[in-house]
């Protein structure tokens, strides 16, 4: 019941409807914005104005307020009130319970229920549209009547009168349910042939969402194969650092163990000597010199000085002097014997204890192996391209070590080679020793940015002279230039060139040749992907460098 009291107090007293737009008068009262529009205008007639509800009369057309608040709280009930808040147009003689319009008369400007429809035509012909709670738009805003016809030529809309008078008089018009009717055959051709279109499209954007949902899926198992390379990679590292550490200290142990022998053999030495040098310095406080010479044939081990006998009458300081030398030469002499046989290490040996070359190498080594490991799982060679010094251009040097390809500048004299078909005659140009018939490969070039220089592929066919045979200009080459400012990607004479700036003198080229793949990066950080050629090859594929004069390119993989 508080409800229906509500909707009650919430409806406009013209319309008897929940209030659109609600305005108010000066008196309070409130009502829809065009109900009572359309209740002054037909008041400014006789010229006076009054409200609907208490009479109040105003001498001039009274200013309208708009109700926000109230609006609000028509706007909230209508949401709790299913099904209302659909159409909000209800018949306009069910008062006590609203009841939802089936139909509006154009001409009463009423809206009907089921049963007011039925009595409604009982009574009167007249035109009955869809519900709707503005008339205006239904009639002619100049003779206020009914639209009921079609102007084709002003695609315009007229009542009787319009069809009888004024610009429209002697047009051909139409009712406007015929009208319709042709609209709707227009419609449903012009439907039809959306139809495929809306098909097409739905084709496309369910092939986008399933290519979407694959590429989704590809870049999952990707993320999974990466990280399980680099857990790969972190276990060989571990191994790797495990190998080199295991190396340092297998040299650490076996040079300290050395030089621990060495330590305890020369703490021998010291012992023996400071025995010796103790008992000399005694003798050398005994006055007999009995004493001394007995002692010190006792300390020589039985050997006599010649010199020295039995009975004679030497000088004592000369024999002492004597069996202190025959005693250095005999520590000289054990010394020696101890070198031989033990062989210990010496002093001036012990600088450069650690072989950093071979931990070097060991690193190296483990280092070569995680990137060929990595590189199997990838599934992508890495192979070793050497230049092939008999297709280069006598004015293109190429390095000892067949990786680096330089042009000297065209006055200078021409290498001094010997004649060879596959040499270039025209284009500064040279081919690689080996072609790439299979597989995926992947290689990269620096450039020492002068001028500029091309990097590609080329069958061995291709020509020695003439402009067909620089890279790019037939179709048996595949190539990028290189320059200062800009790429540019050659094959069969075209040319396409990028608006991009490069910013690393370094190339990497991906070669699939069974997918028909041949793809250039920038190696920058990150790396950048320039332009990708699409071909079935049908022939090895060479190698193929092109450089200006004083360009420099070396194959750094």
């Amino acid at each position: 019941m508080a409800s229906v009291d509500l909707k009650d107090e919430l409806n406009c007293s013209i319309c008897l409807s929940p209030y659109t737009d609600p305005v108010s008068l000066r008196c309070g009262h409130n009502f829809c914005r065009s109900c009572i529009v359309n209740v002054l205008d037909t008041q400014e007639a006789a010229g006076a104005y009054s409200c609907p509800d208490c009479r109040a009369e105003y001498p001039e057309r009274p200013a309208l307020e708009k109700n926000r608040k109230l609006g609000n709280i028509v706007e909230r009930f209508l949401s709790t009130q299913p099904g209302m808040e659909e159409t909000r147009i209800f018949c306009t003689y069910c008062t006590k319970s609203p009841v939802h319009a089936v139909k509006s008369c154009l001409q009463c400007e009423i809206s009907l229920c089921d049963d007011h429809l039925t009595a409604h035509n009982k009574s009167a012909d007249h035109i009955l549209a869809e519900p709707t709670r503005t008339f205006d738009n239904k009639k002619c805003s100049i003779h206020k009547k009914v639209l009921e016809y079609y102007c084709p030529q002003d695609a315009a809309y007229l009542c009787v009168s319009c069809c009888l008078v004024g610009k429209h008089k002697r047009h051909q018009v139409e009712l406007l349910n015929e009208a319709s009717e042709k609209k709707k055959k227009k419609l449903g051709k012009y439907l039809d042939e959306l139809n495929p279109q809306k098909v097409e499209i739905q084709t496309r954007v369910q092939n986008l969402q399933d290519h979407k949902r694959n590429i989704q899926e590809k870049a999952n198992d990707k993320r999974k194969n990466v990280s399980k390379i680099f857990m790969d990679i972190k276990e060989q590292l571990e191994i790797a650092e495990k190998k080199v550490l295991s190396e340092i200290s297998r040299q650490e142990e076996k040079i300290v163990s050395q030089i621990s022998d060495l330590i305890k053999k020369l703490e021998v030495q010291v012992d023996e000597l400071s025995m010796k040098m103790s008992h000399i310095e005694e003798m050398c406080h005994v006055s007999d010199p009995l004493r001394l010479l007995q002692e010190s044939d006792i300390m020589v081990r039985g050997h006599r000085d010649d010199e020295v006998t039995e009975g004679s009458g030497g000088n004592i300081m000369a024999d002492t002097k004597n069996v202190l030398q025959q005693s250095n030469q005999e520590v000289t002499c054990t010394d020696n014997i101890m070198e031989a046989e033990e062989a210990p290490v010496s002093d001036h040996k012990m600088t450069d204890d650690l072989d950093d070359v071979l931990i070097s190498l060991t690193i190296y080594r483990s280092m070569w192996d995680i990137v060929t490991h990595v590189t199997s799982q990838l599934g992508v060679h890495v192979p070793d391209i050497l230049l092939d010094v008999d297709t280069a251009h006598r004015h293109v040097e190429i390095s000892e070590d067949l990786k680096t390809a330089t042009t000297t500048i065209p006055t200078t004299e021409e290498q001094d080679r010997p004649q060879s078909s596959g040499r270039f005659l025209n284009c500064y140009q040279v081919l690689s020793r080996c072609g790439l018939s299979s597989g995926r490969h992947y290689w990269e070039v620096a450039w020492n940015q002068i001028d500029k220089f091309a990097i590609g592929v080329s069958y061995l066919s291709i020509e020695r002279s003439g402009l067909q045979s620089c890279i790019g200009n037939t179709d048996k080459s595949w190539g990028l230039t290189v320059k200062y400012d800009l790429y540019k990607a050659l094959h069969n004479s075209g040319r396409l060139i990028f608006n991009v700036k490069p910013t690393c003198p370094s190339l990497g080229v991906f070669l699939d040749y069974e997918v028909g793949r041949l793809s250039f990066y920038e190696l920058s950080d990150p790396i950048r992907h320039l332009h990708t050629f699409t071909a079935s090859f049908t022939d090895p594929l060479y190698v193929i460098l092109n450089m200006s004069p004083g360009a420099s390119v070396t194959i750094t993989s």
